[in-house]
């Protein structure tokens, strides 16, 4: 009887004991290159079209306040962020505490930095919030 070594016995395998041993399958590297450089492009895509609706915009209002709330009204002031040397026309609304649009205009901002508006706005009930959606180029005829 001859001794059998471990090493011997568990690197080879007895034939037709365990099946037919598949040969090892040629690796696709470049699949998985290729497959991470699509979804690498489409993040950076996804990224840029986002940056560009989310991220720092031309003209970017921010109310400071809002005060001098009545039935018929309210006083807004905010500010603009934008060039200096440009002149910006603001959306101005106020909801009342069930949502609704109470009161809405349009508002011309003048050059400036970032200049502070104070603007009146009427409204057809008592409005509970008031704020400034968007802000733009003042459009020319």
């Amino acid at each position: 009887m001859t001794d059998v070594n471990e090493t011997h016995a568990t690197s080879k395998y007895p034939p037709g004991r365990y099946g037919r041993r598949r040969e090892p399958q040629p690796r696709r590297r470049w699949l998985v290159l290729a497959l991470a450089g699509v979804v690498a492009a489409a993040g950076l895509a996804i990224a840029w079209q986002l940056y560009g609706q989310y991220g720092p915009q031309e003209y970017e209002p921010q109310v400071q306040r809002f005060y001098n709330v009545t039935g018929d009204g309210v006083t807004v002031e905010f500010v603009v962020r934008k060039e200096a040397d440009k002149r910006a026309t603001c959306r101005v609304r106020a909801r009342s505490a069930s949502g609704e649009e109470v009161g809405l205009a349009q508002v011309d901002v003048p050059t400036g930095a970032e200049p502070l508006v104070t603007y009146r706005l009427a409204t057809s009930d008592r409005p509970v919030t008031a704020e400034v959606p968007a802000c733009g180029p003042i459009k020319t005829k």
